[in-house]
């Protein structure tokens, strides 16, 4: 199940900083495309071998996310457009770039340690022999993006003012924050975050491929958040709550799955929830509210 929800959860977490500051991002679907079709071109250059491979193509994507992120930002601080046109503008331009650079076909990876790097376990011929479970290393690697980003939103002084910009941007720039810095380091974070998932789900397929980046990725990362009780208004939020909130939904698809649900069916009753679910925070908020 931690398995299944990684990819989400990762790609989820950038968005939470981003929604914390009363933005969206549109454009993190393609995202996952474009630093995937990247990561594998890089990867075929032979540069490097085993871990040091897998390190550069990181270091690679990552760049390229956080460079899309500050692309994202751009419009939004300095001409204060919308969030939803810039980021779904750079939706179009991420997923038609996949296209360019894969020439519509997949990219294959040619290195078997992004195997082990996509769907590998930690610790597997040890944990084996004693009869324990393995761990899975995207498993280990959602955990560390989640530490990282508990730390740097709730630890420091940049969280406190991601929380202080989405809960009154006005007041925070006349507190002498730097809102335009802050708003595009949050989009770089979600830029890179949306790389790291795309060298995760990339390296299980073993392949680069632009139709990953499609649009419903948007919408399924949406419902993670506010099922994460990261509130769309901004200033609420946290990376636990987005951890279990992509952790419900996993256990509601296995769930239906396992019951033989109707795949189409599956689709209604998991909306169902989520309209539950943001019933019953509204009706939560107004009720402390009095």
């Amino acid at each position: 199940m931690l398995r299944q929800i990684t990819y989400n959860c990762v790609l989820g977490i950038g968005q939470t900083f981003v929604i914390i500051t009363s933005g969206i991002d549109l454009s993190v679907g393609s995202l996952v495309a474009l630093t995937g079709v990247v990561a594998a071109i890089f990867a075929q250059l032979g540069a490097f071998e085993r871990f040091p491979l897998i390190a550069a193509t990181l270091i690679v994507a990552v760049a390229v996310g956080c460079a899309a992120g500050w692309v994202n930002a751009l419009p939004v601080v300095k001409l204060n457009l919308p969030p939803f046109i810039t980021t779904l503008a750079m939706l179009e331009m991420a997923l038609g770039a996949s296209f360019i650079l894969s020439h519509g076909r997949p990219v294959a990876l040619q290195s078997s340690d992004f195997e082990n790097t996509g769907i590998g376990s930690f610790l597997g011929g040890v944990t084996s022999a004693l009869h324990l479970p393995s761990i899975p290393v995207p498993v280990i690697w959602m955990l560390v993006v989640i530490v990282a980003a508990w730390v740097l939103l709730n630890r420091t002084r940049f969280g406190r003012y991601v929380f202080a910009i989405g809960g009154n941007e006005e007041a925070a720039r006349l507190a002498g924050i730097n809102v335009a810095r802050v708003k595009t380091i949050v989009y770089m974070i979600s830029g890179g975050c949306a790389a790291n998932r795309g060298l995760l789900i990339h390296g299980a397929l073993l392949v680069g491929i632009a139709p990953d980046g499609n649009r419903r990725r948007t919408a399924r990362v949406d419902r993670r958040r506010r099922r994460g009780r990261t509130s769309l208004m901004g200033g609420r939020g946290s990376v636990i709550g987005t951890f279990f909130g992509a952790l419900l939904i996993g256990v509601l698809y296995n769930a239906m799955n396992l019951l033989n649900v109707d795949s189409y069916l599956q689709k209604v009753l998991l909306g169902a929830v989520i309209l539950l679910a943001v019933v019953l925070d509204e009706l939560r908020k107004r009720y402390l509210a009095r």
